[in-house]
């Protein structure tokens, strides 16, 4: 599973023409499952991201998560994270979780996140998304949790 977070002093996602999914002071995640991913990789990025410290504190250091600071927290699907690019011009999406797995690992991660966080917004699987934010520092982390490997 990847995340890419971002923190964020305002954050909204539109479909249509509608914003379905909006935040004030937080972070904005994209996330995006990869072949072979399952709930434990999905659980293990959402108490990563959770715990993640990117709030400054009173001394000024990034000492405090989203769970600290009970900022909001906007998923936002996006597969194309899992984009291989080492080769061309144009990316591959092979490693991408397909179509299904990909929205219910989503829709894992979203229903255990209001779970255990108090303000939780999301984008929507497979639409077409406007998402706007105004990222704050820039602070943006790249967090990957990868599936046990198999040993042949």
């Amino acid at each position: 599973m990847i995340g890419l977070l971002q923190r964020v002093g305002q954050a909204s996602v539109v479909v249509d023409g509608e914003t379905i999914g909006a935040i004030g002071r937080g972070l904005m995640v994209l996330v995006c499952a990869e072949k072979g991913d399952t709930e434990r990789e999905a659980d293990a990025l959402l108490t990563k991201l959770l715990g993640y410290r990117v709030f400054s504190d009173e001394a000024g250091k990034m000492n405090r998560s989203i769970t600290d600071v009970a900022g909001g927290l906007l998923l936002v699907p996006q597969f194309t994270l899992a984009a291989d690019t080492r080769s061309g011009t144009r990316p591959s999406f092979s490693p991408a979780a397909a179509p299904e797995d990909g929205r219910r690992l989503f829709e894992h991660v979203v229903r255990q996140a209001r779970e255990r966080h108090g303000k939780v917004e999301t984008g929507r699987f497979g639409a077409d998304m406007q998402v706007s934010l105004t990222n704050d520092g820039p602070v943006t982390f790249w967090l990957r949790i990868d599936p046990p490997k198999v040993s042949s």
